[in-house]
């Protein structure tokens, strides 16, 4: 699990003096709200990435057609017990099979990191209270795996 720093991050918002562009200039490293995306898609060259801020309350099917030129979808909790992006999270690595960078953000705490893992996150900005340490040593406490599968087995610990 990669852990991401606000202040070191590589993915920027596209923001003018008035807050979001709404019809954002293609750049390397854009981090774009869904509605950005959806203003920019068809002009944004195929081979710039792209970062999407993806809210929890839609349909992540609308990023199907998409997946191929996005490099980083991120995910939001914005309650750390409202779990619907981790079921956004599977459906993009089990279903649509996308393979580029699922983050989780807002209230992330170190108790999700073992669901996060196993439901295809790939990284995780902590809340500003959580340890990225205690969040390590939460990845590390059943090095035995699980029992049912997840994104990464799929069959049962009986059927591998």
């Amino acid at each position: 699990m990669k852990y991401i720093d606000l202040h070191h991050d590589l993915w920027q918002h596209a923001v003018g003096e008035d807050g979001p562009k709404p019809d954002p200039d293609p750049a390397p490293n854009r981090l774009l709200s869904l509605e950005q995306w959806h203003a920019v898609r068809s002009h944004w060259p195929a081979d710039l990435p792209v970062a999407i801020e993806f809210p929890n309350d839609a349909d992540i099917a609308q990023l199907a057609p998409d997946l191929d030129r996005i490099a980083l979808v991120v995910l939001d909790f914005p309650k750390w017990t409202d779990g619907r992006a981790y079921s956004q999270a599977r459906l993009l690595r089990a279903r649509y099979r996308f393979a580029g960078a699922i983050r989780a953000s807002g209230q992330v705490l170190v108790d999700m990191m073992q669901l996060l893992h196993r439901t295809g996150f790939s990284e995780v900005q902590l809340r500003g209270d959580q340890s990225q340490a205690a969040a390590e040593r939460a990845l590390a406490f059943f090095p035995q795996g699980f029992y049912q599968g997840d994104v990464h087995a799929t069959a049962p610990v009986f059927a591998r």
